[in-house]
């Protein structure tokens, strides 16, 4: 292997593969490598960093580049390892016999063509028993920690790939790369593989906690916009809201109530068309005078954005002849099939997003709608010849964007969703973004939006996924983050298991970032995909509408919330300014407690709130580990223990328990 430094880099040359070792921000090395003789300068959604010092050092044996706290080193053969300033091993790529005369029987890089620009790429690094994952987006898989899971790389409904890997090994790992792929966390190696990419594309990050390297992480891929107060309070939403009065009925009656109330929303087909992108007159006669009582009330309005264009839609000429919607490779160019025949706006086409935002500016924000709920921002994808309720067709080798095919680019459509609603509200001169997204990649979160768990099923066990998947999005940087509080599919408001269920998760949502309701409750219409849309709702989902008793218990939780609102604003300062997330698990402020890794079912909420969300049914106690280094005051009883032991504690119904750290003193009781 040939190796030269070219300013601040480190290149490498045999057999046709070149490297590239470089800084990319403080105590970060980049990796590119290809097998095309050239690296393109890719960066995705990268932000640019300034130049640091480097050490960059050839031998005869190899070569090596230190920025900071970490340092790459390469062999003669091409094997690359990275070391802690200590000398300790961080990460080290994984060759069998790679390096053996006639034996290469697994390289740690491996290239496949697909074409003359594309190739299947696997990138093998070893693995140590010891080791701990997280982050990675968003699996409803039951796991916090990663080790041993095999994870898509592919955005689904429910199911959002964020790749940023935080290890407790000392170190943070993107792979910058939107191809649709995988990633195993197994015993005996760690794999990340690509389908379809013109180069392998990661960073490796240094730090001594993980707070350190989140902060370094975030100044790569970007911190979220302070957030208003007002997105702190209560959301309510449900499918769906069929008209005008009855979407202002809900509100006056939060407001008779005396319960506090900050968005309400609007669902899906209150739009005359898929891709009109407008109000139907017939349902919604005065939007303008809506917002303003609504205004008046102190709630702001968030209305839901598709992004299909349905064939009959009055958009989709003009945007067929601009090349402005998702194309099939091979066969019709119909990509989404629920409730019209449609194709999808490419996001990833600057012309497309100028679009979209200026049929949304002329037909809601000029209303004086500033908040929007975009939907479908995989996007999801049911193929023509299958039906809705049966089957999902995601053929990623048969879409074409503006950026390329599907297989080598469909991860990264989210983030230019949600770029193109960011920029055109800023463009219009607001300086408050707070837009809602059921997908994101590296970098949404700099966008203002708020990412939620997709489509779940109203379930216990849905609920304890929740929890694991809400801190793996945060150790994504993804501070914004929230859940269907009750699920969406399913649940009876009569139902005595539901209303159960119903009180369990409001009690873990008061404890969310973003603490929003939303669900498609029973009874549901009898066929909910083909009705009429004036007739396509489900059963109530208002506060009031699951029984007395639950009644009572989520009404204080609102005013919970509303006394926590200025320490929840704090922590959302910190997340701005540094990118540490507010709902956090417990190794983030606990990293020298051991047992604090394996912990996944508990989460500081700031640095002075540790919560134990009930996640069975029937549970009326729960056990609670608190960790080592600090002293808990349990908020019902008030009695302090010493961190570092485990404890049972009563939970009747009416009780989530909460934990206040080292005296500090939060509004919890009224």
């Amino acid at each position: 292997m040939l190796f030269k430094k070219e300013g601040n880099k480190l290149i490498a040359t045999s057999g046709g593969e070149l490297i590239w070792i470089e800084p990319y921000g403080k105590d970060c090395l980049r990796f590119r490598s290809s097998a095309r003789g050239k690296i393109d300068p890719l960066d995705w959604t990268l932000l640019p960093q300034e130049e640091v010092p480097v050490e960059i050092q050839i031998t005869e044996e190899g070569a090596s580049i230190k920025n900071g706290k970490v340092t790459a080193r390469i062999d003669s053969q091409g094997s690359v390892c990275y070391l802690r300033e200590d000398g300790r091993m961080l990460l080290e790529e994984l060759w069998i016999d790679g390096r053996v005369k006639n034996a290469d029987l697994l390289k740690a890089r491996i290239y496949k063509a697909r074409s003359s620009e594309l190739f299947r790429t696997s990138l093998y690094f070893k693995a140590h028993p010891e080791e701990h994952f997280y982050g990675m987006g968003q699996y409803a898989n039951d796991c916090l920690d990663l080790k041993g899971c095999v994870l898509e790389l592919a955005q689904r409904n429910t199911q959002i790939s964020v790749p940023f890997l935080l290890s407790s090994r000392g170190y943070g790992f993107i792979w910058n790369n939107p191809a649709v792929g995988r990633a195993e966390l197994a015993k005996n190696h760690t794999l990340f593989y690509a389908e379809a990419t013109r180069q392998i594309d990661y960073l490796v990050i240094a730090g001594d906690t993980p707070e350190e390297i989140m902060k370094k992480y975030t100044a790569i891929t970007g911190r979220p916009p302070l957030i208003p107060d007002w997105a702190l309070g209560f959301w309510q939403c449900k499918l769906r809201y069929r008209t005008q009065s009855e979407l202002l009925e809900i509100a006056r009656e939060y407001k008779r109530r005396g319960l506090p109330l900050s968005v309400i929303v609007i669902d899906f087909f209150h739009w005359t068309n898929q891709g009109d992108w407008k109000f139907d007159p017939r349902y919604w006669p005065d939007p303008e005078g809506m917002v303003k009582e609504l205004n008046e009330m102190g709630i702001q309005v968030m209305v839901s954005i598709w992004p299909t264009v349905d064939i009959h839609s009055e958009n989709y000429k003009e945007m067929v002849e601009k090349g402005l919607l998702l194309r099939t490779e091979r066969g019709i160019p119909v990509l989404f099939t629920f409730r019209g025949i449609t194709s999808i706006f490419d996001a990833t086409n600057p012309e497309a997003r100028k679009f979209i935002w200026e049929k949304v500016k002329e037909n809601y924000y000029r209303y004086g709608i500033k908040m929007f709920w975009l939907d479908e921002a995989e996007p999801e994808m049911v193929m023509p010849g299958f039906e809705y309720d049966n089957v999902f067709s995601y053929d990623y080798d048969n879409v074409r964007y503006f950026l390329g095919n599907g297989l080598e680019v469909s991860n990264i459509y989210p983030f230019f969703y949600a770029l193109a609603f960011e920029q055109g509200l800023k463009e219009a001169g607001e300086q408050e973004v707070v837009n809602l997204a059921r997908c994101a990649w590296l970098g949404s979160q700099r966008l203002g939006a708020v990412v939620w768990s997709g489509d779940i099923p109203s379930t216990f066990e849905s609920l304890r996924k929740q929890v694991k998947a809400g801190l793996n999005m945060a150790v994504c940087g993804i501070p914004w983050w929230t859940t269907d509080i009750g699920g969406f599919y399913g649940g009876d408001p009569q139902d005595p298991s539901f209303r159960e269920l119903i009180v369990r998760w409001f009690q873990f949502g008061v404890f969310c970032p973003i603490f929003r309701l939303h669900g498609f409750r029973l009874p549901y219409p009898e066929r909910p995909h083909d009705c009429p849309a004036e007739e396509l709702t489900g059963g109530p989902n208002e506060v009031w509408s699951f029984g007395e008793e639950a009644y009572e218990i989520i009404k204080e939780l609102l005013f919970l919330r509303e006394r926590l609102k200025p320490y929840i604003a704090e922590g959302m300062k910190k997340a701005h300014e540094e990118g540490i997330p507010f709902m956090r698990p417990l190794f983030f402020d606990f990293p020298q407690d051991r047992e604090a890794y394996l912990i996944e079912d508990e989460y500081m909420f700031g640095p002075d709130l540790l919560v134990a969300p009930v996640l069975e049914e029937g549970a009326r106690t729960r056990r609670v580990y608190l960790p080592q280094g600090a002293r808990f005051r349990d908020a019902e009883s008030g009695t302090t223990y010493q961190g570092g032991q485990w404890i049972e504690v009563e939970a009747p119904l009416s009780r989530i328990p909460l934990f206040v750290r080292d005296g500090a003193q939060l509004p919890i009781k009224g």
